[in-house]
């Protein structure tokens, strides 16, 4: 079954997301992370798992 352009589009998103925070958590392993960086990570989590639920 074909899905939806929001359904495509949605799925990219969150592919795109999810490659940024792995980036994210190996600059993290090579330099150490600052508070902001702690601050971006939880909030890409936060909005992950907000954008899984809704998928669903």
């Amino acid at each position: 079954m074909a899905k939806s352009k929001q359904q495509q589009e949605t799925h990219g998103i969150g592919q795109i997301e999810h490659q940024l925070n792995n980036q994210m958590e190996a600059a993290a392993e090579i330099q150490g992370q600052s508070k902001l960086d702690q601050e971006i990570k939880k909030a890409t989590h936060r909005h992950l798992n907000q954008s899984n639920e809704h998928s669903e």
